[in-house]
């Protein structure tokens, strides 16, 4: 056993989130960890990182184990480069073998700029660089908070293909159930302070609680009709009772103060949505820059009132811009975008916005108004909070005191609340839990007005969207019919044509005797000069870093400057590559 934990208990003021639970991590493992926000999820993996300590219990790692975790919000000192911080503890054997390892992970996961210092960056990239960190690692246990978040829709299959061939144990909380169904095969919930344990991926898992909940309530009906019977001889005068044994009250007792299953609330979301006319939103041949970057060109969409669209593209590639000029938070650089006088738009951020800490939930959600009128019936401000999962004792807690997750579930409250008809969502499944997800889904199915969502969840996307977006890293965006498998099978398929259409060299002659390896012309002259361009790039870079920490205070040029950066170092890797094939090429023409 690679990792054991006994009895945890952990409280927060009141609240107990783990009460005397076990957890066991064996040689290959794969585990998910799933459950309500707020339930215990990443505390549980604190705990088991040894990050921070049990109120009780104890968690035992075998010392031979090597292990690495990933935060949700990690946090860098400033002074180290990105490649210096994904690197840092490692001792010289390791670091020379993970530095080629390191910076083709850091590619994968979009972060091209090694030597930028890790205090510059968005709180994405330093996600995405303490990601690369945990892989870099030799580890014989991945313990993994959230590792989909802030990735865009490649990383996240590069990332699934990664973890797929992972030797070694992984446990992760997530709530991408592509992940869950084909990564994991043990699937562990926390649910009121227990870990219920579910053997199988999330297909089996789904199988297994409902089985586990039919199976409570059957044991709870056969409780209660022998109650009944008990109750109905208990009632009886003592005549007709005689001197039956005691024993038998004492049973009566013992049934009485039992407690059968709690009947779990569950989010019902009814669809609200004012009146849609029949002019939408109109994009007309609109296109946006920043600086000399084009990040949208020549774009056409007219919105249908019933629409679903799904929006994808790298990280950076315009897929929020996209949004916002929708929103009309932007104004486009050229074409023109016509709203509709009868839209109301509705914006679910990537980000959620600042809330008072010290303002009560129930007093944030009495801001969108008292009584607020739903499809069902007029609902007050602590029915609506009690659809969304938040119980009486929690309604009148501080904003503060609420987990991520449960403070994005409030901001979703607030913006369905509005009854909007158009609904733009931007990374909407970011923190939030499978349960709230699925619910978000159904209501989604039955809301009546327009849905466009930037989403790197592809079960979102598969489950919601009719047709998907593509920006593409010119600016252009290419339409795709389906949900975001039809579109991948798409665009694989696309790609393998491309490839079919490239003409195959002629072949020529074979030959009676072998040929001899030697220098083309042309690399004769690159083999002399390969050192001395290298020099230069490095010189360059150098200078451009230099250049950063002179500009810091120039936005418009430090952003030229990384983007020159970002160039220079393109350039230096493919020259690397370059000289270590010249290089190998020179050593077997001198031993033929």
């Amino acid at each position: 056993m690679l990792l054991s934990a006994e009895r945890l208990t952990k409280t927060y003021g009141m609240r107990v989130l783990l009460d005397q639970v076990c957890f066991y991590v064996e040689r290959g493992d794969k585990i998910g960890v799933i459950g309500l926000n707020g339930a215990g999820k990443s505390t549980l993996l604190r705990l088991l990182a040894g990050v921070e300590e049990p109120d009780e219990g104890t968690v035992r790692l075998d010392p031979n184990v090597r292990l690495e975790y990933l935060p949700q919000n990690p946090v860098f000192p400033a002074g180290r480069t990105v490649l210096e911080q994904v690197l840092l503890g490692l001792n010289e054997a390791d670091r020379s073998l993970a530095e080629y390892e390191a910076r083709t992970i850091l590619n994968q996961l979009g972060v091209v700029h090694f030597n930028q210092d890790v205090s510059e960056l968005s709180g994405g990239e330093r996600r995405r660089v303490a990601l690369a960190a945990v892989l870099v690692r030799p580890s014989d246990i991945l313990i993994l908070d959230e590792p989909t978040n802030h990735l865009d829709n490649d990383m996240v299959n590069w990332l699934e293909d990664y973890l797929k061939t992972w030797k070694g144990a992984l446990v992760m909380v997530t709530h991408d159930r592509y992940f869950l169904e084909r990564i994991v095969k043990r699937m562990v919930e926390v649910e009121d302070g227990r870990l219920f344990t579910y053997e199988g991926n999330y297909d089996k898992y789904l199988q297994q609680k409902a089985a586990r909940l039919e199976s409570e309530k059957a044991s709870e009906r056969k409780r209660q009709a022998i109650l009944r019977r008990e109750y109905q001889w208990v009632m009886q005068g003592p005549t007709a009772r005689g001197t039956k044994s005691r024993e038998r009250l004492e049973r009566y007792e013992a049934l009485k103060s039992q407690t059968g299953p709690v009947e779990k609330n569950t989010m019902e979301l009814s669809a609200r949505s004012s009146r849609l006319g029949k002019k939408t939103v109109e994009l007309r041949q609109v296109g946006k820059c920043f600086g000399e970057r084009t990040v949208l060109r020549e774009f056409d969409c007219m919105l249908l009132r019933d629409d679903r669209i799904g929006i994808v593209g790298a990280n950076g590639s315009g897929k929020s811009t996209l949004l916002n000029l929708i929103a009309g938070e932007l104004l486009p650089d050229s074409g023109e975008i016509e709203v509709g006088e009868t839209v109301r738009i509705g914006y679910f951020r990537q980000e959620v916005p600042d809330m008072d800490g010290d303002i009560r939930v129930i007093d944030y959600v009495k801001e969108i108004g008292n009584r607020i009128e739903t499809p069902s019936g007029m609902l007050t401000a602590s029915q609506l909070l009690e659809q969304f999962l938040f119980p009486a004792e929690v309604q009148w807690s501080p904003i503060c005191k609420l987990s991520g997750g449960e403070k994005r579930r409030l901001y979703l409250l607030a913006v369905l609340a509005a009854a909007p008809n158009v609904l733009l969502l931007d990374e909407p499944t970011n923190d939030l839990d499978i349960q709230t997800l699925a619910v978000l889904e159904d209501y989604l199915d039955s809301f009546p007005g327009a849905v466009v969502t930037v989403s790197h969840d592809r079960y979102f996307l598969d489950r919601v969207v009719r047709r998907v977006f593509a920006v593409e890293a010119d600016g252009r965006v290419k339409g795709y019919p389906g949900g975001y498998t039809e579109y991948l099978q798409t665009r694989r398929a696309e790609e393998r044509s491309k490839v079919e259409k490239v003409p195959s060299p002629e072949k020529k002659p074979e030959r009676s005797a072998p040929r001899k390896l030697k220098f083309s012309y042309k690399e004769q002259r690159e083999f002399e000069t390969i050192d001395a361009d290298i020099a230069a790039l490095e010189a360059q870079l150098a200078q451009v870093t230099a250049a950063q920490t002179a500009q810091a205070t120039d936005y418009v040029a430090l952003q030229e400057l990384q983007t020159k950066q970002g160039e220079l170092e393109a350039a230096l890797e493919e020259k690397m590559e370059r000289w270590v094939y010249l290089n190998d090429l020179a050593d077997q023409i001198a031993k033929q």
